[in-house]
């Protein structure tokens, strides 16, 4: 990871820890995948559109350096 990058990926636990403590964020990290490295994130929100804005606004996606996409789950498990 070059420097820039790594301001970048700052720059995205910035962005995003507020909102995990706001109970927004359920889950958010890194996956360790032997073909390259990529984040999983689970996120309680109303509607696709409140986390497809929430993911624009991400300063790795608006950086370009990051994409994502939004898949729901039907009937999760949550531990409690």
């Amino acid at each position: 990871m070059t420097d820039g990058e790594a301001a970048i990926m700052q720059q995205h636990f910035t962005y995003w820890k507020p909102l995990e403590e706001r109970g927004i964020v359920v889950l958010l990290g890194p996956v360790l995948d032997p073909a390259g490295t990529w984040g999983l994130g689970i996120v309680a929100a109303e509607s696709d559109a409140d986390i497809r804005a929430l993911a624009t606004d991400d300063p790795a996606v608006k950086s370009g350096m990051s994409t994502f996409e939004v898949w729901p789950m039907a009937d999760p498990f949550i531990r409690s």
